[in-house]
């Protein structure tokens, strides 16, 4: 794959998704879980509430990227507030 810029960061990237997929798995085959309704109004499951998480921290990291221009760090700070919430009230 040379034609892609695989750099530490990006590799670094999807290592900590496949964590997270496979941190999810062994959750839901441990503890199976119930969906439930949140503020959306829709059943949830803990990896609806992941996917819906990683969606929109992607968009908040390109929103920022693009509106700011600054340091992605503070992206970073702003996703982890918007998982918290997420997984605690979606």
């Amino acid at each position: 794959m040379a034609w892609m810029a695989w750099t530490w960061p990006t590799a670094a990237f999807f290592a900590v998704i496949a964590v997270l997929l496979a941190v999810f798995t062994l959750l839901a085959i441990r503890y199976p879980e119930t969906p439930r309704r949140g503020c959306l109004g829709i059943e949830t499951t803990r990896g609806d509430r992941l996917f819906i998480t990683l969606l929109g921290s992607a968009f908040l990291n390109l929103a920022w990227l693009g509106l700011s221009g600054q340091a992605q760090g503070w992206a970073l700070i702003l996703c982890a507030v918007y998982a918290a919430a997420v997984f605690r009230w979606v």
